[in-house]
Parts: structure tokens; C-alpha cells; sequence
């Protein structure tokens, strides 16, 4: 008959199956996070300048309206 020593040993397949998929696993994560991070330092290069003049446009018209109220 089987011995119940032998069921509680798990197949080296299944572990080396486990190691597989987390190692697929951390390989999307860091493919994923390089793309995140590579796409924000290229919105900061071609977007930066614009948000920049737009930024400088907002707080000068608030500083104007701030001037012209006070008058």
C-alpha cells in the first residue's frame, strides 16, 4: 500500500514550476517599472517646458487679479 511518509513529500516539478513563475513574475515588474519611469523622464523632457510657461501664465494672471483687486 502507500506509505503516508511518502504523500507529505512534495515533487521537485512543482517547486521548480514555483520558481518559474515568480522569476516570469519579477521579469514583467521590472520590464513594467522601467517603462513607467522611462515615459515620465520623457514627459519631463518634451512636456516640462510647456507645463513650465503654462505654470508661469497661471501665477501671473492670479498675481494680476491679486494687484487688481486690492485696488
Amino acid at each position: 500500500m502507500n506509505d503516508p511518509r511518502q504523500s507529505k513529500k512534495s515533487d521537485p516539478t512543482t517547486r521548480v514550476a514555483i520558481l518559474i513563475v515568480v522569476v516570469v513574475l519579477i521579469v514583467i515588474a521590472t520590464f513594467v517599472y522601467n517603462a513607467m519611469k522611462g515615459k515620465r523622464e520623457y514627459d519631463e523632457q518634451h512636456y516640462g517646458a510647456q507645463s513650465a510657461a503654462t505654470a508661469a501664465v497661471t501665477s501671473g494672471a492670479a498675481a494680476a487679479s491679486a494687484t487688481g483687486a486690492s485696488q
